[in-house]
């Protein structure tokens, strides 16, 4: 292990640099995202960087030459290149070759949709597949029975969208050895019937590795033809850079395609928080890394999902009250308290899930032990989802430096359903203004393939926050709805700031890393519920232009 990461080492200090042809983007409108949201018309760049912002007639009559190729933009709006600041690339590539769960409306329609799929790849695992029963007319868990019937020799482990809880059918839960007998683990949940005590197919949490174990690992070509259908799904989208969730063969996979010069997309990645040590061992710190692949952010879980009721919360659900979520095992087991206070003393930067109310209280005291036991540095903490943050915890954020990390979308969704499982309590989550009141900084992204690897899609639920049933014209809890400008930032140059990045991307400055996106609207003048209709026209990464809309 220690030898692979020496690996990534010596990888990265030799990535492979392409030159890019000299472009001028003019007759634009370049919101720039720089310190004083600057308007401009014209943008060059050369060899990967921004080397003019400016006029329109001022960039045609210095760079109007034979070297330079002219882009009339025709008025569109160009922004800087889109963040997401939380994917699971490689998975969302898999998913989007894979079976699709997520447009069944009803149990027929999802068993309907497994069923032909099953049919075309008989004996094989069949996973992801991202299912939502709050979307059927039955808004109960799925249950083995439903599926056994037409795959009693393929085995089946398909995850609800969220990713903390999986259905499995008979034969998936034979091969792993689960019964009724079978405990359920630290963190997890093996759903039992309760009368008969056997297991339904649902395991949450820690309970799905039971099965995750026994799945064969895709091969390094599968992983690699998995990355290149997401970094087309990332074109298409406007993302030149994502803050991913990332393991060892996603990194290998990452690093091959660098050296091929095949990236259209800019990794920012965090490898699970109990990999720390190859970390420390090889002396890599937080930022490490080319341009195009970076190192040294760690992450872990606190706690589950809402959707599940795994969120960890202090009071019981109140479509449950049996239950008030379930903790991580290592929040359970001390693993996370110790290994994160190691970590940050070798400065890599933490980077932790937490959900629930409770979950996102313990972290903030984590880190508040963490920065009084630790040297000081700029360590930039980040809470990944941060959904449920009381009013009285959300001044500790700022008194730590703690970044929001959020994803928009999850509000859009979550709320049709999130009142049956948590009440009053709705009133305090996705707190976004009053984390930008309190001088939090505010960074935002997709949890792909959670949601969609779509930016304009989370700007639109952000300043909008209108459910996705249309039941909320005037936005779930509007009160939380933010401008524009402030959700651009989330997906720009927060976003760079959250990877240790702001001083080369983030924002259309010269010097700056020459990633944009030419949208087909003004988001910044049009009417808020349009923005999710906007299209990509372009993208630009390292100066060449990657994408082009037919």
């Amino acid at each position: 292990m220690k030898r692979y990461f020496i690996f990534c080492f010596l990888t990265l200090l030799s990535a492979v640099v392409a030159k890019a042809q000299k472009v001028c983007f003019y007759n634009a409108k370049v919101y720039t995202v720089d310190a004083r949201n600057t308007i401009a018309e014209a943008v060059v760049v050369d060899n990967g960087k921004i080397i003019f912002v400016g006029s329109s007639p001022e960039a045609r009559a210095v760079w109007s030459d034979s070297k330079t190729k002219m882009v009339d933009v025709k008025g569109k709006l160009i922004l800087p290149g889109l963040i997401d600041n939380h994917t699971h690339f490689a998975d969302g590539g898999m998913y989007l070759l894979g079976v699709d769960l997520r447009g069944a409306k009803s149990t027929k329609e999802f068993k309907d949709i497994l069923k032909k799929y099953v049919d075309g790849h008989r004996g094989e695992w069949i996973k992801s597949g991202n299912w939502d029963h709050e979307s059927w007319e039955v808004k109960e868990l799925p249950t083995k029975e439903m599926i056994d019937e037409f795959s009693k020799e393929t085995p089946i482990f398909v995850d609800r969208f969220d990713g903390h809880m999986a259905l499995a059918n008979s034969k998936a839960l034979a091969l792993a050895g689960i019964t009724k007998d079978t405990p359920s683990p630290d963190g997890g949940e093996i759903v039992k019937d309760p009368k008969t005590g056997e297991p339904t197919g649902i395991l949450k949490d820690a309970a799905m590795p039971l099965i995750y174990k026994i799945i064969p690992q895709p091969t390094a070509q599968q992983k690699i033809k998995y990355i290149e259908r997401a970094l087309q799904e990332a074109r298409e989208n406007g993302i030149t850079s994502v803050h991913d969730i990332t393991f060892q063969p996603d990194l290998i996979a990452y690093q091959q395609l660098e050296k091929q010069n095949k990236l259209t997309c800019r990794f920012y990645t965090r490898l699970p928080l109990d990999s720390y040590q190859n970390l420390v061992n090889t002396g890599i710190r937080a930022g490490f890394g080319s341009d195009k692949i970076k190192l040294g952010s760690l992450k872990a879980y606190a706690d589950g999902s809402l959707g599940s009721s795994t969120a960890l919360m202090f009071k019981p659900y109140d479509q449950n009250q049996n239950t008030r979520g379930l903790a991580s095992d290592i929040v359970i087991n001390g693993n996370l308290t110790k290994w994160a206070l190691d970590a940050d003393k070798n400065q890599l930067q933490l980077s932790i899930h937490a959900i629930g109310d409770s979950a996102n209280f313990l972290m903030l005291k984590l880190f508040e032990k963490i920065t009084k036991e630790n040297p000081q540095w700029e360590r930039r903490f980040r809470i990944e989802h941060a959904q449920h943050v009381r009013f009285e915890d959300i001044p500790t954020f700022a008194k730590l430096g703690v970044i929001a990390s959020v994803q928009p979308y999850h509000c859009i969704d979550d709320g049709v359903w999130a009142a049956k499982r948590i009440g009053n309590r709705i009133d305090y989550t996705h707190p976004y203004q009053s984390f930008l009141d309190a001088g939090i900084k505010l960074c935002m992204g997709s949890d792909w393939s959670v949601a969609p690897l779509n930016a304009l899609l989370g700007i639109y639920a952000a300043v909008t926050r209108q459910t996705v049933d249309g039941a909320n014209p005037m936005g779930w809890v509007p009160k939380q709805k933010i401008s524009i400008h402030e959700a651009i930032k989330g997906y720009t140059i927060n976003n760079a700031y959250a990877a240790f990045e702001e001083k080369i991307k983030g924002s259309i400055e010269v010097g700056k890393l020459a990633d944009m996106v030419v949208l087909s609207e003004d988001i910044l003048t049009i009417q808020p519920e349009k923005i999710k209709n906007v299209q990509v026209l372009m993208t630009i990464f390292d100066g060449r232009i990657v994408y082009e809309r037919k």
